[in-house]
């Protein structure tokens, strides 16, 4: 079992040119990273099957960046690294990485880990769980009880997602649901300061994993199930 497509973090150009040839042989469409910084810039950082990271990165350490990683996605990490050390495995574990492999390693020892962690994320998770948005109240619901009050514009937003059925929002139609008008070619219309808020209550409020993540060249997407009441 392999996931769809993978982000391979590593700024070693060789090693992770070789190892991404190898995952895209095995039917993995991999897409390559020598900074975490661009990672994170990338449009589609948050909407990737799984993450091979290596430690030592010009950038977000490693360790940072698993932990960034865990606060958007419950998606497979595992740490492919030559950095040694009695704390370093319990450094990246306690981060959330699934796996830690230490440099050198055969490919073949890689493709498996993954395999091995993709059984662990391909069966139904938290994730698959409903969240319901109260607007009698002005409250997000989410899974684990949590109440969340929200703004206006919060508000809006997520009738917006709900009413999408999991499909993607373009930034267009949110704008138009917040009032906003759209100006063709105009980069800073707030929408991405509003979504960031809304993202940093829900992860204030709650450790549940937030399922809102953009989508490239088009807008934002809510992967959970979300329901009006």
């Amino acid at each position: 079992m392999q996931p769809k497509n993978l982000a391979l973090i590593d700024d070693d150009a060789e090693y992770s040119e070789f190892l991404a040839q190898f995952l895209q042989e095995q039917g993995i469409t991999v897409s390559r990273f020598d900074d975490s910084n661009a990672l994170l810039a990338a449009p589609e950082a948050f909407t990737f099957d799984f993450y091979l990271v290596d430690l030592m990165l010009p950038g977000v350490n490693g360790v940072e960046l698993i932990k960034i990683l865990r606060r958007r996605t419950d998606a497979g990490v595992v740490v492919v690294s030559g950095r040694l050390g009695p704390e370093v495995f319990r450094e990246v574990i306690t981060a959330g990485a699934d796996m830690y492999l230490v440099k050198p390693v055969q490919f073949e020892q890689v493709a498996l880990a993954i395999a091995a962690v993709q059984r662990r994320v391909a069966k139904p998770s938290a994730a698959d769980a409903v969240w319901k948005l109260d607007r009698a109240s002005g409250e997000l619901i989410v899974p684990d009880g949590t109440r969340i009050q929200l703004s206006e514009a919060d508000r809006q937003l997520l009738e917006c997602f709900a009413q999408a059925g999991g499909e993607p929002v373009t930034r267009e139609a949110l704008l138009n649901k917040l009032g906003r008008e759209v100006n063709e070619g105009e980069t800073d219309d707030g929408l991405s300061a509003t979504i960031y808020r809304l993202r940093r209550r829900i992860e204030r409020a709650t450790p549940t994993l937030v399922p809102l993540q953009s989508k490239s060249r088009v807008g934002y997407v809510f992967r959970a199930p979300l329901q009006l009441i």
